[in-house]
């Protein structure tokens, strides 16, 4: 069966990134509690499929209330006709007007997810928030990365400029399924394994912030009884910086 095969293909992938990233998430935890305790801002990026990550971590059950999506129009897979949007990231000067509509400053923690790493918006957002002084941190597949060549006019990669680099440990390519009598493969790990990772470091950063005695900004599940005045609360501490407010 075609499906069990993409669950014995992804985990291995997942395994070894749970056994090669431990540390790396250790690390980003760490400056996702830190920003929190500083009261700063956690920004996530990612265009297309990428941005799902972003979906991931902003205004969801378990995620920390101070986090913002860059989910710009144009680089989301809700742009028509979609192909646009991958031509879109691939443009130079895009990411200045991203990151000054962001309201992103220095002590903020930016993450950009792009599992080639070679598209420019991506590659210069990176840039011009750590000229800026913002702690960069980066997550792609390190081996697809290193298969193709850059996008961005200088030809520099995202894991290049990245402060941290966090590793989904994906193939070139994404997809894990081969089929006979195709050439194309089916079953992208990104995703999964994204989000696994990302959901990760933040567990770590709650138990950080409570292990320093800080209340981590946690949101619960609006579809919990009571969880509207909890979240409410806590949305109320960032009156006026959340960009999903």
């Amino acid at each position: 069966m075609a499906g069990l095969a993409y669950f014995e293909a992804m985990m291995p992938v997942l395994q070894k990134a749970i056994a090669t990233q431990t540390e790396n998430i250790r690390i980003l935890a760490r400056w996702m509690a830190d920003a929190i305790k500083n009261d700063h801002l956690i920004y996530v990026f990612g265009a297309g499929h990428a941005g799902m990550i972003a979906e991931e971590m902003c205004y969801r059950a378990g995620s920390l209330v101070p986090t913002n999506a860059i989910l710009p129009p144009g680089l989301t897979v809700n742009t028509r006709p979609l192909p646009m949007e991958t031509e879109l990231e691939r443009l130079p000067g895009m990411a200045a007007v991203l990151l000054k509509a962001s309201r992103i400053r220095q002590g903020d923690l930016l993450i950009v997810h792009s599992n080639s790493g070679r598209n420019t918006v991506a590659i210069e957002l990176a840039e011009m928030a750590k000229k800026d002084g913002i702690q960069v941190v980066v997550l792609t597949s390190v081996s697809h990365s290193r298969s193709v060549p850059s996008r961005h006019p200088g030809g520099v990669k995202l894991m290049d400029v990245a402060d941290l680099v966090i590793d989904n440990c994906g193939i070139p390519g994404d997809a894990v399924v081969a089929f006979e009598g195709l050439d194309q493969r089916s079953g992208a790990t990104s995703t999964v394994v994204g989000a696994a990772l990302m959901n990760a470091a933040i567990c770590e950063a709650v138990q950080i912030l409570l292990d320093e005695q800080v209340s981590p900004p946690v949101f619960q599940s609006a579809n919990l009884d009571g969880s509207d005045q909890h979240n409410q609360d806590l949305m109320d501490r960032y009156a006026g910086r959340l960009l999903y407010l």
